[in-house]
């Protein structure tokens, strides 16, 4: 699901999941799952100097620049340093004041915000309240066709009530909808740009005027985007230290690797796991990394098939051996899943973690007992389907994997090779799951809050792929979006997750933290997945 993409490894270069949260997720950490040693920290040390310009890989180039589209890596990591949100995720996974200074709750359902003052965009002009009611009733509008559109559905107006004043009002409380703000969904642009711009806006052909450290200056479709240094940003802190940024895109794996290590690129995201023992060992730079709220699960998308008995679903989650996936599809970086949301995504009210997280038990490996499951389900020899893509190595990995794990228990497991476009397809178009029963997802928060991934296993939530209903866990899920306390709220949550993993209408496989590789000339970066919304091109600079 985009929004918080439980969907989707749709468009991702590799199968990014996480390790920790903040009591664990921001704090140095080293792990191992009996393959490669890692440790997570939030941030690479610190730059020791300007530069004039760096190279940054991207696995694609971005399909947009247009905020109210931008729903995947490429497009938001370009943008977190162009555009910002009324609020802010920092690298240690908090949420902070952005372009909106302050904010109050007079009642459950209606939330006043107080725009930070003499804020420009690049084009000079003053930010006001005109451009954030503009810029948040865009991503409501049908014409725009927004995928952050849901996010806006308890909303029933957004009102200017001073010049540096906005008001929204609910239709009923929702706490999610608050933290949203901190994402794509709180991205404040020009009014005037917008209306300038036209169809144009987000496009080649196109222009930004944001209020970021870095402007765009020119973006030469199927080559590179360079940014340019916004010398009146309004951010001492976040002064950007390089004049410029230039990024270029490398779809293969192996190329990309090899960008690192000839120079070509000075750094990026994402690493493919296939190039991380030869990245650690080159002298080349660092691979790093950092804290992540995503976790590669299996999602069910049939529940009138072999899948729709619990013992089924549960007998297949007891025969992966987790620990070999994890060496096999992440490099040996990573750990074995213990919930859908992963630990990562607790980062909000990090006591919680231990609380809630932590106390979970290892998933089970255990063949013998999960065919007995399946004989008792009398299952034996029937078929499960899951879609497998070129798309990245770790799909395929995972897919095998679950086939052979399936088979050793009695299911007859069929992989179902699907194009890149149309794996994406499966996330977006009920069509496109005809004949499948699982498919591999890559589901992350877009903030560090939990709650935001289980929404998608709402009764008839877009994000609910298999249409599974519980009437208990609708009922869990809206009473946790309805306490805006933080650690209250987590308490609630620890009750929708009890539900998700009792009935697993997803089955939780394995998290990996967020990786970066930085080019011996560079440092500074962020090293998590905050890197879709903070401007983390602005801390890099000089290693020397």
């Amino acid at each position: 699901m985009r929004t918080p993409r439980f969907i989707a490894l749709a468009c991702t270069a590799a199968v990014a999941a996480s390790l920790t949260a903040c009591s664990g997720a921001t704090q140095p950490q080293q792990g191992t799952t009996g393959g490669a040693d890692f440790k997570v920290s939030p941030t690479s040390p610190a730059a020791k100097g300007p530069l004039d310009s760096f190279t940054w890989s991207l696995y694609a180039e971005p399909y947009t620049l247009d905020y109210a589209l931008a729903y995947d890596y490429p497009p938001n990591t370009v943008l977190a340093n162009v555009c910002e949100q009324l609020l802010r995720v920092t690298p240690d996974l908090k949420i902070e004041p952005g372009l909106a200074v302050k904010w109050t709750r007079p009642d459950p359902r209606t939330l006043v915000y107080t725009l930070r003052p003499n804020v420009k965009f690049h084009d000079g002009t003053v930010m006001t309240a005109d451009d954030v009611v503009a810029s948040l009733k865009r991503q409501m509008d049908p014409a725009t066709g927004s995928p952050w559109g849901t996010a806006f559905k308890t909303v029933d107006s957004i009102e200017k009530s001073g010049p540096l004043e906005v008001t929204i009002k609910l239709g009923k409380a929702d706490a999610l909808f608050h933290e949203m703000l901190a994402a794509s969904p709180g991205t404040v642009v020009s009014a005037a740009s917008l209306a300038e711009q036209g169809k144009d806006y987000g496009t080649p052909k196109g222009k930004l005027n944001c209020t970021g450290p870095f402007s765009l200056e020119k973006w030469a479709q199927g080559d590179s985007i360079t940014l340019k240094k916004n010398a009146d940003y309004w951010d001492e802190k976040l002064v950007a230290k390089s004049e410029s940024v230039k990024f270029t895109f490398v779809e293969d794996a192996a190329a990309r690797a090899n960008a690192f290590l000839s120079g070509t690129a000075d750094g990026g995201y994402m690493v493919p796991s296939a190039s991380f023992a030869q990245l650690r060992n080159s002298g080349k730079g660092s691979l790093l990394f950092g804290p992540n709220t995503a976790a590669a699960d299996l999602a069910v998308l049939n529940f009138k098939g072999t899948l729709g008995d619990l013992r089924v679903r549960r007998a297949l989650s007891m025969a992966l051996d987790r620990k070999n996936i994890v060496k096999a599809a992440a490099g040996g970086v990573g750990v074995p899943a213990k919930a859908p949301a992963a630990r990562g995504a607790w980062a909000l009210v990090p006591e919680k973690t231990a609380t809630h997280y932590d106390t979970l038990p290892e998933p089970v490996h255990d063949v013998a007992g999960a065919k007995k499951l399946v004989e008792e389900a009398k299952a034996t020899g029937k078929k499960v389907t899951i879609a497998t893509s070129s798309m990245a190595p770790e799909i395929s990995v995972l897919a095998n994997a679950v086939q052979a794990a399936g088979r050793e228990i009695g299911l007859d497991v069929k992989l179902q090779p699907v194009a890149p476009d149309a794996y994406s397809s499966i996330f977006v178009d009920p069509a496109a799951r005809e004949g499948l029963d699982l498919v591999i997802t890559n589901g992350y928060d877009n903030t560090p809050d939990p709650l935001e991934f289980y929404q998608y296993l709402r009764t008839g939530d877009f994000g609910n792929y298999g249409n599974w209903s519980d009437a208990e866990y609708d009922v869990a899920f809206d009473r946790a979006n309805t306490e805006y306390d933080p650690a209250k709220r987590a308490d609630l949550t620890a009750k929708v997750q009890e539900i998700a993993l009792r009935e697993l209408p997803v089955i939780p496989v394995y998290e990996a933290p967020f990786s970066v590789f930085l080019g011996k000339r560079i440092t500074g970066a962020p090293t998590g997945i905050t890197q879709l919304y903070y401007p983390w091109a602005a801390t890099i600079g000089a290693a020397q």
